[in-house]
């Protein structure tokens, strides 16, 4: 399902959970990874040693990327490395759109103050931006980060973002052997008190019910075990409690999704699972749908 698989790495205290996480992840797809660090332009890095002009933040970048790589050797995991110069961001995006990768992996937690690199902040605008899929993972306090997953939680509104983003999800789950949760949140509270009847949470309700129930047919069609939900309440608050109510092990969401009323998941929504989640996130971008 993967055959290229871009990691990008900051030489973050504590990400070694997220880096074998890739490494499994590649095993298991017989992928290669590659390794990238983004020596950050935006501040000064250039100085002289001797007569020799050196930039500081791409020598360190080597460093980095050479210590990930005895890490994949270590596991046997087929690999190579590059350091390029630019935003973290925005090189991570250019990157990965042109150099064709199936997956970008990262963390949602990296340095702070002036050694930051990859943030929670870069790693959002990344899966907001990029068309290729992004895996997020949150780094564990403690453990290892589950692989294979044996639960897949699908959140969906029915839009044709979050129907692109089901369709990544089942595919995952074939290769897996998964169990599929379907969710969908109908977002009542957001419509306000004025506007609220029961009239209006029917007709969210059936339409919820309608998008799960087109993703839980698409599951029987390949043969996979589906469970569906409906929820209300605030849809990024569902989707956790729905992963810990099923011990869902990763999540697969569009970015974007239907607008005004109807509105189930949006980018925020996205942003603030990425940003919340316990268990890896793969979100799949599409053009934002009106």
């Amino acid at each position: 399902m993967y055959d290229d698989i871009l990691l990008p790495v900051d030489g973050s205290e504590g990400a070694s959970p997220v880096l074998h996480h890739a490494a499994e992840l590649a095993q298991w797809a017989d992928a290669t990874v590659r390794v990238l660090h983004v020596a950050d332009t935006t501040r000064d890095s250039v100085t002289t040693v001797g007569k020799t002009v050196v930039d500081a933040l791409v020598q360190q970048g080597e460093e980095i990327v050479a210590e990930a790589a005895e890490t994949f050797e270590t596991l046997g995991v087929e690999h190579d490395t590059v350091v390029v110069q630019g935003g973290p961001a925005e090189t991570v995006v250019e990157y990965a759109d042109a150099e064709g990768f199936d997956l970008v992996v990262m963390p949602t937690h990296g340095r702070t103050g002036l050694k930051r690199h990859l943030l929670g902040s870069v790693t959002e605008k990344v899966v907001r931006l990029t068309d290729v899929p992004v895996l997020t993972a949150r780094l564990p306090e403690e453990g290892r980060i589950a692989f294979p997953y044996e639960r897949v939680l699908i959140p969906t509104d029915g839009s044709t973002a979050a129907t692109r983003a089901a369709e990544h999800g089942l595919a995952l789950a074939d290769a897996l052997d998964a169990t599929v949760h379907v969710l969908s949140v109908v977002d009542d509270y957001s419509l306000g008190i004025d506007v609220r009847s029961v009239t209006m949470s029917e007709e969210l309700e059936s339409a919820a019910q309608s998008a799960v129930d087109d993703v839980l047919a698409d599951a029987e069609a390949r043969g996979l075990e589906a469970v569906g939900h409906v929820e209300h309440g605030a849809p990024a608050d569902a989707i956790r409690d729905t992963v810990e109510e099923t011990d869902a092990q990763a999540v697969v969401m569009g970015t974007t999704g239907r607008r005004g009323v109807a509105r189930v998941l949006l980018g925020s929504v996205a942003e603030q699972t990425v940003r919340t989640s316990p268990v890896p996130v793969v979100t799949v971008r599409h053009e934002r749908e009106d």
